[in-house]
């Protein structure tokens, strides 16, 4: 007997060649697809004056700076719980949503997807509609083959290049970046990330498009935990539509004539006649497809549409589907929402309530204290002050405690420091009791630093503590 070669546990890639499609959700994502493009690529130009030293960018990540501006909000390093809680926000943002609508992100906002869908429009632009474009995959290289594909690769080049250049402007002046980037006088690792984008941008949205989500992407496997009974997803009346068939005479038949339209428009290539799977991003094309052939046949719309599995039973035993609103607003997502929002307002506080002013004050402890040469008592004490402002600004330095106590700053007989733009300066501060005195003699008393921008006014103070002799 002939040994039989074993199965093999891996399949090539079949090429999906998604059908042109019109309907209210192809609309919406073209919406979609040209309000994230724009406010991606358009945002590094819009202009905000920031001060002499600073690029008038409007958003912009300094890293030599270590800061991130946003309009008018400058978040710098000590303040990064800002950013931590705008990705809680996200997160629970991308829960709430899934509950509520399925993986409506995927289908309609995830970068994969946003770009996905303008390289596929640009291969139906050049290439042509869905059949057009099978019978050239299939045909035998020729030069009108060589052509078209070349200019389809050169287009999405232009995409991804565009794409890596519009993210590094976010981390410098735009115009004087991309003046460097023409004259090749930019950092190095500025064309270094525009490459790997590029690369990457040019890969994942012409080649791999429905893998990235399939296999690279956690969500799908993560979704599931969001979604319940009445969440709301793209799904077939299968009681409706089956048993499929073809013909005028549809006596026995359901209301599905078998046409594969929902699955020519599909970009990720599925049958969502087959149920719910873990490759469906519910992008809706599905539902477009079939109303347009629905009302060709004379059939009401809604075989394939959003809905939930409890709409499933209530359908399949006579009985209406739920209103959308309460799908929408039931126990999960009113707690989704009730913690993003209040993670949003604790930012919005904490941004209006933050002190103009940082200041550290950190009295040093090796000693703890210094008998000067006529008895009076010294402790040390390390202030970093940061100017957050885009010039340099003089601070005045203060003492709140027993009257007895004096304040003086190494290095000089005032009690004024100026402090550059946008830096972090360290002032050694002294607080001296004269001999005698019930600072000296006590073992600790409380002291208030207070800490004045002489331009502005803004005031601040730090408590610290002053350790007497008697210790």
């Amino acid at each position: 007997m002939a040994k039989q070669d074993a199965p093999s546990l891996y399949a090539a890639r079949e090429p999906i060649f998604p059908r042109r499609v019109k309907g209210r959700f192809r609309t919406l994502k073209w919406w979609i697809m040209a309000i994230t493009l724009g406010i991606y690529y358009i945002t590094p130009w819009i202009r905000w004056d920031r001060g002499p030293n600073l690029p008038d960018q409007a958003v912009l990540v300094d890293l030599a700076g270590r800061r991130f501006f946003f309009f008018w909000i400058e978040i710098w390093p000590h303040e990064f719980y800002f950013i931590a809680g705008l990705l809680i926000m996200a997160g629970l943002g991308l829960f709430l949503f899934t509950s509520a609508l399925g993986r409506v992100w995927c289908g309609y906002a995830c970068p994969q997807t946003v770009w996905t869908d303008l390289f596929i429009l640009v291969e139906r632009w050049i290439e042509g509609d869905r059949n057009a474009r099978v019978r050239l995959w299939k045909s035998p290289w020729t030069l009108r083959k060589i052509r078209l594909r070349l200019f389809k690769w050169s287009v999405w080049l232009l995409i991804g290049l565009a794409t890596g250049g519009a993210w590094i402007f976010y981390f410098a002046d735009a115009p004087t970046l991309a003046r460097d980037l023409v004259h090749l006088s930019a950092p190095p690792v500025a064309y270094t990330t525009m490459g790997i984008l590029t690369a990457t941008t040019f890969i994942f949205g012409g080649f791999m498009r429905e893998q990235v989500c399939i296999y690279m992407c956690p969500w799908p496997r993560i979704q599931a935990a969001m979604m319940d009974e009445d969440t709301l997803t793209v799904a077939y009346r299968w009681w409706r539509g089956e048993p499929r068939g073809k013909g005028k005479n549809r006596e026995g038949l359901g209301d599905c004539i078998d046409c594969y339209a929902c699955v020519n428009v599909c970009p990720m290539g599925i049958d969502i006649r087959d149920g719910q799977q873990m490759a469906c991003i519910t992008c809706a094309l599905c539902i477009d497809a079939c109303d347009e052939v629905m009302e060709r046949i004379g059939k009401p719309r809604g075989l394939i549409d959003y809905m939930a599995l409890s709409d499933e039973k209530r359908e399949l035993q006579g009985l209406p589907p739920k209103p959308i609103w309460q799908h929408v607003f039931r126990p999960r997502t009113i707690l989704y929402t009730t913690l993003w929002s209040l993670v949003g307002v604790g930012l919005l506080v904490a941004l209006f309530i933050r002190s103009p002013i940082d200041v550290t004050v950190a009295p040093v402890r090796n000693p703890l204290y210094v008998t000067l040469s006529d008895g009076s008592i010294r402790n040390t004490y390390d202030m970093r002050i940061r100017n957050m402002h885009g010039e340099a600004h003089p601070f005045n330095i203060s003492l709140r405690g027993h009257p007895s106590l004096r304040l003086e700053l190494e290095g000089t007989p005032y009690t004024t420091v100026t402090v550059p733009a946008d830096q972090t300066y360290l002032q050694r501060v002294y607080v001296i009791a004269p001999k005698g005195s019930e600072p000296a003699q006590s073992e600790r008393t409380a002291v208030r630093f207070w800490i004045e921008d002489t331009i502005t006014g803004d005031r601040d103070y730090r408590d610290s503590t002053f350790f007497g002799a008697n210790q």
